[in-house]
């Protein structure tokens, strides 16, 4: 059986910029044995919430290169220029190209790449294999489409699997009633119950948003309730200042704290990445409000400080029993659709990796983003978007993962090619 010496499981930006990172570094040298294991068909990237006219929240220049190498043929630049659209891109004015094109900015990097990617499998399980004592090799299982399992072996090891969605507790009774959807399968969710009339969107972030708008600009479209927990919506700090906690190099400073510090870090600029849409955004949304007094039809309400205390499904529709914290009121409410715009849990790399938890104390990563194993364990597993709480905020997002794909791919190199070199003995024995 083929050894690799790295398999990614999945394909998202971050494994795909990691596998430009080592298409780069290993030029002029010897060619790593790399795959990328990838559950969906084809390339896309959040396929469900490619809605008309929303667009990055982060520069173009924060793209799967640039930070690492500007002189990449991989930069958006060259994809632009490539595509024929550098002048026109520049005349826009803008640092923030449309999600739709980023995404197609994704896929046609990742085209660059259908050789080194098994795409249509799930991997089902992380195996250790073990000679002389030691855990030498990695063992990776995978299950296609049609239910076949793959078996495939590995020395090394990288996770950029994502988030998995964040499900209240008193949703997870209904989690097999289409009626009830995460934003991730925001498009989806919503074909599926087209004349949907009364739907209630929950959540304070820009996924939450930027579906209220989706919802409010449809023909014909439905009352929508946007039920939230906090008093306002609040817009992300995106002020040169703050937005230098994203920088590359700020994750030395992250990394370098104590846990309470790391902790108070966290909390103090929580409202740059989470429940924080763009203002411009919210300001559109103030606007629909504002008409609504204006034409005296309240087609849509703002549900602040409201929590959901239970869920019941029945045959008529969806019913939310609803608390006014403010007031400690409790009612209920019917609705045709529920779309849970609740962010993502990140903690599903230890669910896949538990056969391998005695190997991995506390699965907790070195600054290379490698988890620290014991001696007996030789392969090196490196997490994308896993390391919040020890690397900082910018660990999920697009910010860091040219730099950090860069870091990792040093480390694999080195490594790779320490383990190439022939036994010193041997090689005297051969003179």
């Amino acid at each position: 059986m083929l050894i690799h010496d790295l398999i990614g499981i999945g394909f998202g930006p971050s494994n795909l910029a990691l596998a430009i990172a080592l298409d780069e570094l290993q030029q002029g040298g010897p060619p790593l044995e790399t795959l990328f294991i990838e559950r969906q068909r084809s390339f896309t990237w959040h396929r469900d919430m490619l809605l008309d006219g929303t667009h990055m929240q982060v520069s173009f220049l924060k793209d799967l290169a640039t930070l690492r190498n500007p002189a990449s043929r991989f930069t958006f630049i060259n994809y632009l220029h490539e595509k024929q659209r550098l002048q026109d891109f520049i005349n826009l004015k803008t640092f923030f190209p449309s999600r739709r094109e980023f995404n197609d900015y994704f896929a046609w990097a990742a085209a660059q790449f259908e050789d080194r990617c098994a795409y249509g499998e799930e991997v089902i399980e992380v195996l250790p294999e073990q000679q002389g004592g030691k855990v030498t090799l990695l063992r990776v299982r995978s299950r296609d489409s049609a239910g076949a399992v793959r078996e495939r072996l590995t020395r090394n090891l990288a996770l950029g699997i994502g988030g998995t969605p964040s499900i209240p507790a008193c949703f997870a009774p209904l989690r097999d009633d289409s009626r009830v959807f995460h934003s991730s399968g925001y498009l989806r969710g919503i074909a599926a119950h087209a004349q949907a009339r009364h739907i209630a969107v929950l959540g304070a972030g820009q996924s939450a948003a930027e579906i209220f708008m989706d919802l409010h600009g449809r023909p014909h479209g439905p009352r929508v309730d946007l039920i939230l927990r906090a008093q306002a919506l609040k817009p992300s700090d995106d002020s040169p200042f703050v937005n230098e906690i994203f920088n590359p190099d700020f994750v030395d400073h992250v990394y370098g704290r104590t846990e309470d510090e790391r902790d108070a870090l966290l909390r103090e600029f929580r409202h740059t990445n989470y429940a924080c849409p763009d203002l411009d955004l919210i300001q559109r949304i103030f606007q629909v409000f504002y008409d609504q007094k204006i034409n005296g039809a309240a087609r849509h309400r703002l549900l602040r400080r409201h929590e959901v205390e239970d869920v019941r499904a029945g045959a008529d529709g969806i019913e939310l029993a609803l608390r006014d914290l403010d007031t400690g009121h409790g009612y209920s409410e019917r609705y045709d659709a529920v779309v849970l715009a609740t962010g993502y849990a990140r903690a599903q790399h230890r669910t896949m990796l538990a056969p391998l938890a005695p190997y991995l104390p506390g699965f907790a990563a070195d600054r290379h983003y490698r988890l620290h194993s014991v001696p007996e364990f030789q392969p090196m597993i490196f997490l994308q978007g896993a390391c919040e709480t020890t690397h900082g905020l910018s660990d999920t997002l697009l910010s860091v993962t040219a730099v950090r794909t860069g870091e990792i791919g040093q480390v694999l190199a080195a490594a790779c090619r320490q383990a190439q070199q022939p036994d010193l003995a041997e090689r005297r024995a051969l003179a």
